[in-house]
């Protein structure tokens, strides 16, 4: 076994994976406390606030996602918001304790134009106000990870979903070696990556630790990884999935922090079905930030005073702005 204080590895197996994820419970996540505290500050946790910059239309037809225009779901086509509607919401969401603001916008991939150069301008905007900046925007090519890299941009949001099995029966209108190739874009711009996946979609516990290998072995690791449960939204091809049990979702946390143990393990989507004791666990176990608002995208997340009551809760602090 490696020992706590140990650096990043890239040489994951799925075996190892597994027999980590078949410890009992309070083994895997005393393992993984001892990791985090080797490579993060005790007691921290950051506040990142997301936003649908461009939402609903997508051509991509996503299984889990109520903005797939293949879904007849509740979310329709909305113009996209401009630049000053977006600097607000960040004034807003940093008034309120975020450090990181993301910009999501529903699109297949970026196309240059006018709209990708109000995503610029956006960027720009978020970085004066202090915050980090990320987006997620769909694929991406070369140059275009290059001007966002020059208008400031921290980080690029792109999630690999689950395994690569499982993967085409999720999606059908792209592969995830395309995804692979955005984030070798992002990283080359010198932009970090942020990257993780969702869990409840129907994949056995082999996909779910093969998913997290396959970013555990990226060279380097990703920054971030937010690891989602499945948000069922009426309309979509998973409306009907089961719930995940929530030892599930603590042993996914505590897995990545152990296997990613300088990466930012984000609670992202899914919580408003977690209890506030399951969430406690995940914070226990290595999740040092929480996506802050209640919406995320397009989908339901706790409220603002839900989460305070839980950062209080556990002794947190909440990270403060970088100088």
């Amino acid at each position: 076994m490696d020992l706590p204080n140990s650096p990043p590895r890239g040489d994951w197996t799925l075996e190892q994976a597994l027999a980590l994820h078949e410890l009992p419970l309070f083994q895997l996540v005393d393992r993984a406390r001892e990791v985090h505290r080797a490579h993060h500050a005790e007691g921290e946790v950051q506040l990142c606030t997301l936003l649908s910059v461009k939402t609903g239309g997508c051509p991509e037809d996503c299984a889990y996602c109520p903005q797939s225009a293949h879904h007849d779901t509740a979310v329709g086509r909305e113009p996209m918001l401009g630049v000053d509607a977006v600097r607000d919401a960040a004034q807003r969401a940093k008034a309120r304790g975020a450090t990181r603001f993301c910009m999501g916008a529903a699109w297949r991939e970026v196309k240059d134009g006018p709209q990708f150069d109000s995503v610029l301008s956006m960027v720009k905007e978020v970085k004066a106000l202090g915050l980090e900046a990320c987006c997620t925007l769909g694929m991406l090519e070369p140059h275009q990870a290059a001007r966002l890299k020059e208008a400031g941009l921290d980080a690029y949001n792109h999630n690999i979903d689950t395994s690569r099995a499982h993967y085409k029966s999720i999606i059908s209108t792209r592969d995830q070696q395309q995804r692979m190739q955005t984030l070798a874009h992002v990283r080359n711009a010198g932009i970090t990556v942020c990257s993780g996946g969702i869990i409840g979609m129907g994949e056995s516990v082999e996909d779910r630790c093969a998913m997290l290998v396959q970013l555990a072995n990226l060279t380097p690791q990703p920054e971030s990884v937010p690891i989602n449960a499945l948000v069922r939204v009426k309309g979509t091809p998973l409306e009907s999935m089961p719930p995940i049990e929530p030892s599930e979702f603590v042993k996914m946390i505590a897995l990545a922090r152990i296997m990613m143990p300088k990466s930012r393990v984000r609670l992202s989507a899914g919580r408003k079905e977690l209890s506030k004791e399951a969430q406690l666990l995940c914070l226990y176990a290595g999740a040092n930030s929480v996506f802050y608002g209640d919406t995320l995208l397009t989908t339901p997340n706790p409220d603002t005073s839900e989460d305070d009551d839980l950062i209080q809760s556990a002794g947190l602090s909440v990270q403060a702005p970088a100088v």
